[in-house]
């Protein structure tokens, strides 16, 4: 993985059709997303299951490029090593969800993989302050973890406190939840570079008919890029 601040599109699979994980990834990709996101819940960190390691080592064939692997679930360091070896690219825990998150992320690391850390909507910028120097992501959530489809959390004074907090490191800003055309602008505007997007991306299409999941990229993209001229 190369770093670079230009806007990633990375379409959440929670919203793909789950009989059919393969086919969905590769059809996003083809139509141009730069990220696959994947969702791992557990029904106790947050209040939904999603699905574990065989599912990502299941789809990581179909991936070409980077899967961007976002835990919520408690406790995370048992299950590092797992995700890794299913080729999780990154992997992201919740600072909420345990007591010790800096050697989470050493051991995210370690494993391997590249170490994102997210934040709830209810959780400063402020907190990941201390981590920076083990961190390559930070997530901003803008929905409360759990469930896709919700409603935006307008989170752009967290986003832009965070850049301004990294400076020239060279670490992601990714937003996950309620990302589409019209947050997309606001959010790059603000320093994120990572955009998560599930209903909106896959809404109208399927991996038969995937034209409408590259008209949904390209209008995020271009609403988020749009903020640069």
């Amino acid at each position: 993985m190369t770093f670079s601040r230009a806007i990633k599109i990375a379409p959440s699979i929670l919203a793909a059709d789950f009989a059919n994980f393969g086919a969905e990834c590769a059809a996003v990709e083809a139509q141009g997303a730069d990220w696959v996101h994947v969702d791992v819940m557990d029904g106790h960190f947050v209040p939904n299951i999603s699905f574990g390691p065989a599912t990502c080592a299941a789809i990581r064939p179909h991936i070409k490029g980077v899967m961007d692997v976002h835990l919520m679930i408690a406790p995370v360091d048992p299950y590092i090593d797992a995700f890794a070896e299913a080729g999780a690219d990154i992997i992201t825990a919740h600072v909420e969800a345990g007591p010790h998150i800096h050697r989470t992320l050493q051991a995210i690391r370690a494993s391997g993989a590249k170490a994102g850390v997210a934040l709830n909507p209810g959780t400063s910028a402020e907190a990941v302050a201390p981590l920076l120097d083990v961190t390559d992501l930070v997530c901003v959530m803008t929905v409360n973890p759990g469930f896709g489809g919700q409603k935006f959390i307008d989170m752009t004074d967290k986003v832009r406190t965070l850049r301004s907090m990294i400076g020239d490191r060279p670490i992601h800003v990714e937003i996950d939840g309620g990302v589409d055309p019209t947050t997309a602008p606001g959010l790059a505007k603000a320093g994120a570079d990572v955009l998560v997007a599930g209903s909106a991306v896959f809404k109208g299409g399927s991996a038969s008919d995937p034209g409408p999941y590259g008209e949904n990229i390209r209008a995020i993209r271009a609403a988020a890029e749009g903020t640069y001229t």
